[in-house]
C-alpha cells in the first residue's frame, strides 16, 4: 500500500527545515567523537554512521573519532587485569597498552570503516601513531597518579587527515598517540577529538556519549553552557567520572574558536537532530568570542 501523500510531504518538508543548516555548513569541517553507548549499542552505532555519511554527501567534511573504553575493559579482564581509572583516564600499563591497540586499531577503527561503506560512504581508518598524526607527552598527571602510558596531545600533524578529507574520505582515527621517545599512549579520545578540532579548524566538535548532556544543580540538562559556568562546575567539583574530561575537552576547543556539542548518541539520528535543526538536543559550548549560537548557526 502506497505511503499517505501527508506523510510524504512531511518527509519533504523535514528536507526543506534541514536546507539552512547544510548551506551554512557545506564545507565545513567536523570532528565526531564515538563513545558511550553510541559505540556499545549496535543499533546506535549504525544510526550515528548513517547520519555521518549523510553529512559527507551533502557536502561537509567529518573526522570520526572513537576511543573503546569498554571493550578494552572487556578484553583487560578476560586476560586477568581488572580496569582502573583516574577521573575518567584509564591506569594503563605496559599490557594494557598492548590490549588498547589490538582493540582500537585492530578491530574497532575495521569495523567502523566497514560499516561506513555499507552505508555507501568511502572511509579509512588512521591511528595516531600512523603519520604521527599525534605526538604526544607522557600526562601531566602520569607519575603522580601512576597512570603509565596515558598521553596528551603535544603536536598534531595534520596533513594525512586532510589528504583523507579532500579525496572525500571520511577518516576513522583511533585514540592512540607516538610519544617522542617511540612509545605508543593511550590518549583519552575526548581530548583527541578535540585537539584535531582545533588545529583542522572545525566549525564543530561533537562528543557523543551516553547521557542527555551536562546536567545542572536543577537535575534538568543544560542546553547552552557558558565556558565561565563550565569551569565553575569542574573546580566545585561537580563534574566527575568520564563527562571531566569531556567538558574539558569542550573547553579546549571553545577557546580555540569551536562550538561543541555533547550529545546523546543513544537517541536515533542524534547528529542530525544535534546539527540541522533549530533547538538541538544536547549540551552546547559556544565557540568564544560571540553569541551563544543555535543548533544549526555557522560558527
Amino acid at each position: 500500500m502506497a505511503e499517505p501523500i501527508h506523510d510524504r510531504i512531511r518527509r519533504a518538508e523535514v528536507l526543506v527545515e534541514a536546507l539552512p543548516f547544510i548551506r551554512q555548513f557545506h564545507g565545513h569541517t567536523l570532528v565526531v567523537k564515538l563513545g558511550g553507548s553510541a559505540m556499545e549499542d549496535p543499533g546506535a552505532r549504525d544510526s550515528v554512521l548513517a547520519d555521518v555519511v549523510l553529512l559527507r554527501f551533502v557536502g561537509m567534511r567529518p573526522v570520526l573519532v572513537h576511543g573503546g573504553g569498554p571493550a578494552i575493559s572487556q578484553l583487560s579482564r578476560e586476560l586477568g587485569i581488572e580496569p582502573r581509572f583516574v577521573d575518567g583516564l584509564r591506569v594503563t600499563d605496559a599490557r594494557t597498552m598492548e590490549i588498547a591497540k589490538m582493540v582500537l586499531s585492530g578491530k574497532i577503527t575495521p569495523d567502523l570503516v566497514a560499516a561506513i561503506h555499507r552505508h555507501g560512504g568511502r572511509a579509512m581508518g588512521v591511528s595516531g601513531e600512523d603519520g604521527p598524526t599525534l605526538l604526544v607527552r607522557p600526562h601531566q598527571r602520569s607519575q603522580a597518579d601512576a597512570l603509565g602510558f596515558v598521553g596528551e596531545v603535544a603536536e598534531v600533524n595534520p596533513e594525512p587527515l586532510l589528504a583523507l578529507l579532500d579525496r572525500g574520505l571520511i577518516p576513522v582515527v583511533a585514540s592512540l598517540g607516538l610519544g617522542y621517545d617511540g612509545q605508543a599512549y593511550n590518549v583519552n579520545a575526548d581530548t583527541v577529538a578535540a585537539e584535531l578540532a582545533v588545529v583542522l579548524g572545525a566549525t564543530k566538535l561533537l562528543l557523543l556519549t551516553d547521557v542527555e548532556g551536562v546536567i545542572g544543580p536543577d537535575g534538568a540538562r543544560v542546553s547552552v553552557l557558558e565556558p565561565s559556568e563550565a569551569r565553575r562546575l569542574v573546580e566545585a567539583g561537580a563534574i566527575t567520572g568520564g563527562m571531566l574530561p569531556k567538558l574539558e575537552a569542550g573547553l579546549r576547543a571553545q577557546a580555540a574558536g569551536v562550538t561543541c556539542h555533547i550529545v546523546d548518541g543513544r537517541l536515533p539520528h542524534a547528529l542530525l537532530l544535534e546539527l540541522l535543526t533549530e533547538e538541538g538536543i544536547g549540551t552546547m559550548l559556544p565557540a568564544a568570542g560571540g553569541r551563544p549560537m543555535a543548533a544549526g548557526d555557522p560558527a
